[in-house]
């Protein structure tokens, strides 16, 4: 079983429905849920403790709401002071080899919107394009984004739907059985009846 750490940074979660509902799917046996901005509110990060639980894991799921077309503040924080040079990339820096690394994200937008010609011009997966490169630098694999869109107008049973997929999503991520190497090129990771998928 592949050990997966969520690490889940949302500044405004008591107004988030969507995402309150969703981590509660993040816990388990294999899982190991980590609420940065719980842990930092003052941005004051641990650096010797994420590296440890990054050493721990084997796929790293960046849980966040998707903010001016990127991550929230502290997980611009937590990337640039936890990878550090020498330790996951440059010389000596590879302890990050190997893991897998994706973009859980929330979006109120459709996903209409993020394609070409559409109002953002661009797909999800190309707005991570730093996040890739990142993982690209520090040696790990990355993998399209699993991705709620248009969580504004989302009704309280597709919410509960997009828990369970999320729930599902996961606990493919922990699966050994299930070879994640092609699902490396998609746009999207897609969950449409219990197996992962991606298109």
């Amino acid at each position: 079983m592949r050990r997966v750490l969520v690490l889940f940074a949302h500044p405004a979660l008591e107004k988030s429905r969507v995402n309150r509902r969703l981590i509660e799917h993040a816990r388990g046996d294999g899982v190991t849920f980590h609420d940065l901005y719980e842990l930092y509110p003052d941005f004051d990060v641990d650096v010797g403790r994420e590296q440890r639980l990054l050493t721990e894991h084997d796929v790293i799921v960046m849980h966040h709401p998707l903010y001016w077309y990127s991550v929230p503040a502290l997980f611009k924080q937590w990337i640039d002071l936890v990878l550090e040079h020498g330790w996951a990339y440059g010389s000596g820096g590879e302890a990050l080899r190997g893991k897998w690394l994706v973009n859980a994200i929330t979006a109120g937008g459709g996903e209409a919107a993020y394609r070409p010609g559409g109002l953002n011009r661009h797909t999800l997966r190309q707005m991570l394009a730093p996040i890739e490169q990142t993982a690209w630098l520090c040696w790990m694999k990355f993998l399209p984004p699993y991705a709620v869109h248009g969580t504004h107008g989302l009704e309280s049973e597709h919410v509960e739907q997009h828990a369970e997929r999320y729930r599902r999503f996961l606990e493919s991520l922990k699966d050994e059985g299930i070879d994640l190497e092609p699902l490396r090129a998609a746009d999207y990771f897609a969950v449409p009846g219990g197996a992962l998928d991606a298109r």
